[in-house]
């Protein structure tokens, strides 16, 4: 079964390597073929690898994240479809929110928790985001309103992927965390690239911290799925 799943990890990697190789090349239309299948092939993998295992909301929420992803992906080949991929991408974002929440001990427990603490904690997110907000919010135009939701969103995001540290076991929490991180940092470049000043690595900075990112997460609930605290 192992043999059989780690298939789909090659043709991941092949897809990854492909697209970034097509980026390279310039030649965005033959994209349609292999951004798709880079998550296609982690959706496959993750289904196979945590279905037999526990299929419960923390799969189910994992899984609508690669889906939405899945979405964004394709949507974002198209430069005047962006708002509805970042509409697919805040889902997926909600969805890992959900996934990180519950992957992790005592999940809905607020007594206890210091909230200056964790605020200061979580301070250097607020500061990058808030940062790359002041670049690119002259260019916003009316897109000005989604891209301050998706942004408080995505902050949600990694701050509850750092939330879990020592509460899930250490390999989880680190894949997870620096998976989170990547996903910051690829959307991060996509906003300075569209709404500030693009540059010519950008594209490939994007796609290798994003494929990077999705990876770690999948790998990362996997730890916790099937070695759980």
């Amino acid at each position: 079964m192992k043999n059989k799943n780690i298939f789909w990890l090659y043709l991941f990697l092949f897809a990854s390597l492909a697209d970034m190789a097509l980026i390279i090349k310039d030649f965005p239309g033959m994209r349609i073929y292999s951004k798709p299948l880079i998550i296609t092939s982690l959706i496959i993998y993750f289904y196979k690898i945590t279905k037999p295992v526990s299929w419960t909301l923390l799969s189910k929420a994992t899984l609508g994240a690669l889906v939405f992803s899945l979405l964004g992906d394709i949507l974002l080949l198209w430069n005047q479809l962006f708002i509805y991929g970042l509409g697919a991408f805040f889902i997926a974002q909600v969805c890992y929110i959900i996934a990180f929440k519950v992957a992790q001990q005592n999940p809905n427990r607020i007594a206890g928790v210091n909230f200056i603490r964790t605020f200061f904690l979580n301070l250097p997110i607020y500061i990058i985001a808030a940062f790359i907000y002041y670049l690119i919010h002259q260019n916003l135009g009316s897109l000005k309103i989604p891209v301050v939701v998706y942004i408080i969103v995505i902050v949600s995001m990694l701050s509850t992927a750092r939330e879990r540290f020592k509460k899930c076991n250490p390999d989880s929490f680190w894949q997870v965390f620096i998976g989170a991180s990547l996903f910051f940092v690829s959307d991060g470049i996509i906003a300075i690239s569209k709404f500030y000043r693009d540059f010519q690595e950008s594209g490939i900075l994007i796609m290798g911290t994003y494929v990077i990112a999705q990876l770690l997460i999948v790998m990362g609930i996997r730890s916790h799925l099937i070695r759980p605290e």
